[in-house]
């Protein structure tokens, strides 16, 4: 709003060339893509009435940028491979989640109390970000705070404090700012809170958990499984099908609508020709460090190569090739240490020297511009470290005793103390000296200890990461597109993929996909792979096929093709590969369950005649719970066999995955006590509340975010 606020003062010609510039992009963009004009053109997404705008998406988008790039930085070995097509949906699901529980705590009018309010700004242990800033603020007006109620009392009461109302009102207009923010976060956890208890187990609830632990059957059991069925034994018909697919219809039920794709991923590799420039590139890259004094020829560098220089601990070196090398090589030697598919890396040995990778250092701030020489001179004259505040006052000098200071860390020398004053330290003969000064003041030090020296070692390196030429890219490009010439609708394109010796996988694309899946660690999707969905959910109509997408990241080239095969927005429908292997299976494993039960339903007479007849040993299990299913893996008939009591009568019934039959010999419970709280825990864990789907209830959501994302 402040926004439109500031367009709307601007002049009259200012709004004429905004409105000119604005309807040329609408106009350009409802040609290009052929949308309608009048449309929610900046609504990503909507929860019924709700509606997310793009603006605000964008912002959120913004700040979880933000908050990965810190885990990085404070986690880079955890977050390195994050895939980062998470981002928009996550931003997405956090602002529909926040819309969502706004509109609930307004419409029951939660409140923060003011004991809430202050508890959660003035008493929090754990001042928030924004509230430090204040605090910092505050410092650089030379007023010293150490809690949050002496700030809030300082900026409210600026007068007490030698401060003016013009100095404290930009810090007013924070901290009230702050509240409301808090406000509504405590209203927020209130609501959660409450949301979270309407789902929350009864005594039936934990007494049904309870007994189906400690009530316990013994039986003998024999199981014959499926296994392997014979397609001409057991055929399925479409009617079949068909009626199966009634059966569970309501388990194909989608929730956005849908887009069924066959897709391609060509992971283009280097080509042998590429491989070959690559061994003549280590070749020559060694040549220039042994004749040039490690330095690259013009043309090396034409190809990305550079050298970096390391000085490390032994300790640190990497470990493999390298350390092998640099520790037994002798000085300016130069070595093609390793090369593979991946590509080479070539070392030239420097030097060998001993070194201390870390001092303990006595250091002494003293402010002003003439005090630090009378603190030195008294320092060097025996006054220790611990008298200091004592003959001179606080506020003059601050002492740190003993400091470790780490020299060399896993990546080499630190900044943590330059070479010069190291060696200024050194040669001081344990004397305190000036490391810096400024007129506002000076830091002394003193050297108090030093590692022992150990070996560090010095050398240059050259990696080069092996990538495919330009020309191994054209040529698959070219490969990949003379087939989609051939194969220019989705039937042709599924037949055929194959017969290229193309990797054809079968997707569901919705609105909600982030991008095609991959599930390989934090990668989870092919790498701007957004592109496809992009394609898939505004233009791709059934039997089309896409253009060649392609792969941006440098570390994994890739081209992308899909073929649209249907599209539905409430059910799967039969025709769906998936759905009809997966009945098509179920079926057959009913037909031949049928046919078994027949063929076993005269050897009821007793177990072992029924085990012999299925030819299999029949099983002792003494300890049967339906909470554990005790090695019944079909559910329906755990819960038989856990409602029944001894009779001596041998039972046959058709599981999902195999033949039963069992006789119970008996029913036990265990003595174990009843807790309610261990139920209750249970209960949860069974039963977990999904809150955001609680929010959202039955409201129709549309997911308009791909139009947003990947540009194309």
């Amino acid at each position: 709003m402040a926004t439109l606020e500031k367009i709307r003062s601007k002049s009259v010609f200012l709004l004429i060339v905004i409105f000119v510039a604005l309807l040329a992009f609408i106009l350009g963009d409802a040609i290009t893509n052929g949308r309608n004009l009048f449309g929610n053109r900046t609504t990503v997404a909507k929860v019924g009435g709700e509606k997310i705008d793009y603006l605000d998406y964008q912002r959120k988008r913004e700040e979880l940028n933000r908050r990965l790039e810190e885990a990085r930085r404070a986690n880079p070995e955890q977050y390195a491979n994050f895939d980062v097509q998470l981002l928009p949906q996550m931003a997405l699901n956090q602002l529909i989640s926040e819309q969502l529980l706004n509109k609930a705590v307004d419409e029951l009018g939660i409140k923060a109390s003011p004991e809430m309010l202050r508890s959660y700004l003035l008493q929090n242990p754990q001042p928030s970000q924004e509230q430090m800033a204040i605090v910092q603020q505050l410092a650089a007006l030379n007023v010293n705070v150490t809690s949050m109620e002496q700030a809030h009392n300082v900026i409210f009461n600026p007068k007490q404090n030698n401060l003016t109302q013009s100095q404290v009102e930009p810090l007013q207009k924070a901290w009230l700012a702050l509240e409301a923010d808090a406000s509504r976060q405590i209203a927020q956890q209130m609501y959660i809170s409450l949301l979270g208890s309407t789902v929350k187990a009864n005594d039936l609830d934990k007494k049904a958990l309870y007994n189906d632990f400690v009530e316990t059957t013994q039986l003998t059991l024999a199981y014959r499984p499926y296994g392997q069925l014979d397609e001409k034994k057991y055929p399925v018909s479409d009617a079949d099908l068909r009626k199966a697919y009634e059966e569970e219809k309501g388990n194909f039920k989608v929730e956005e609508p849908t887009k069924d794709i066959n897709f391609i991923a060509v992971n283009i590799a280097p080509s042998d020709a590429d491989r070959a420039a690559s061994s003549k590139l280590a070749l020559a890259t060694a040549k220039a460090l042994r004749d040039s004094n490690a330095t690259l020829t013009k043309d090396l560098r034409k190809e990305g190569l550079a050298i970096e220089k390391r000085t490390l601990r032994a300790a640190d070196l990497p470990a493999g090739a390298i350390k092998n090398y640099v520790t037994t090589a002798p000085k300016d030697s130069v070595s093609i240490v390793s090369e593979n598919f991946r590509g080479f890396t070539v070392v030239r040995m420097g030097k060998k020297t001993l070194d201390v990778d870390s001092v303990q250092l006595n250091i002494v701030q003293v402010a002003g511009n003439n005090l630090p020489d009378a603190v030195l001179a008294r320092l060097n004259a025996g006054l220790s470290v611990d008298s200091i505040s004592k003959a001179f006052s606080a506020d003059s000098v601050m002492a740190q005793k003993e400091q470790w200071i780490t020299l060399y860390g896993d990546n080499g020398r630190t900044n943590a103390l330059p070479q010069n004053q190291l060696d200024s330290l050194k040669n001081a003969g344990g004397k305190f000296i000036r490391l810096m000064s400024t007129p506002e003041g000076s830091v002394l030090a003193q050297l108090a200890k030093q590692t022992a020296p150990i070996e560090i070692y010095e050398y240059d390196v050259v990696d080069y990461t092996l990538q495919p030429s330009a020309k191994t890219v054209n040529d698959t490009r070219a490969k990949l597109q003379k087939f989609l010439d051939q194969n220019k609708n989705a039937k042709d394109f599924a037949k055929n993929a194959q017969k290229e010796g193309y990797n054809l996988q079968n997707f569901q694309l919705t609105q909600s996909s982030n991008a095609v899946p991959r599930m390989q660690g934090y990668n989870m999707y092919y790498p701007d792979s957004r592109k496809v969905v992009r394609w898939v959910m505004i233009d791709g109509k059934p039997g089309e096929v896409s253009k060649i997408y392609e792969s941006t990241d440098a570390a994994a080239p890739a081209l992308y093709v899909a073929a649209v095969n249907s599209e539905y927005d409430e059910f799967i429908p039969l025709s769906n590969e998936q759905v009809k292997n997966y009945l098509t299976d179920k079926v057959r494993r009913s037909k031949a369950g049928d046919e078994m039960m027949k063929q076993y339903a005269g050897k009821t007479g007793s177990i072992s005649a029924i085990a012999s007849a299925m030819g299999v040993e029949p099983s002792q299990i003494q300890q049967f719970r339906f909470s554990g299913r005790s090695g019944v893996n079909d559910p329906k008939v755990a819960g038989k066999i856990a409602g029944s009591k001894k009779d001596g009568k041998v039972v046959l019934v058709k599981g999902d995955d195999g033949v039963y039959a069992y006789v119970i010999n008996g029913n036990s419970k265990e003595n174990i006590p009843y807790d309610d709280a261990t139920y209750e825990q249970q209960f949860n864990r069974l039963f977990n509340t999904n809150l955001e789907l609680m929010l959202r209830g039955g409201e129709k959501f549309e997911n308009n975010i791909y139009k947003f994302e990947a540009g194309e």
